[in-house]
């Protein structure tokens, strides 16, 4: 078993973010490429989007700090800390409306 402060490592990804010349952080917490189910905190600065992708399978975000909006060619949600967002099956795109942290989770396809 493993335990891990996501308050700790939220504030240490919005550290590096801040410093980061892409305005990003990020650190896959669960999973990755041998498991079907991936969480990965993302810290964003102020103004900062991920550009449009899509998701390899079913999607939740959960807003840890900040404020963030999830956006796709029809629609938009904005999510505040304490917010799970479901991710459209569809092209989005996440930007950061001021610093924020959110927890991605995936289940992959």
């Amino acid at each position: 078993m493993q335990k891990t402060s996501l308050t700790a490592l939220a504030r240490h990804e919005l550290d590096h973010a801040l410093t980061s010349s892409s305005g990003r952080s990020a650190k896959t917490v669960f999973g990755g490429r041998e498991h079907a189910l991936r969480q990965t905190l993302i810290a964003l600065r102020n103004d900062e989007t991920m550009g449009d992708h899509e998701s390899p399978g079913d999607a939740t975000v959960y807003v840890i700090s900040g404020r963030i909006e999830l956006t796709t060619s029809d629609a938009s949600w904005t999510g505040w800390k304490g917010d799970l967002i479901i991710v459209p099956d569809q092209t989005h795109n996440v930007r950061a409306l001021e610093d924020s942290v959110f927890l991605l989770t995936v289940a992959k396809r």
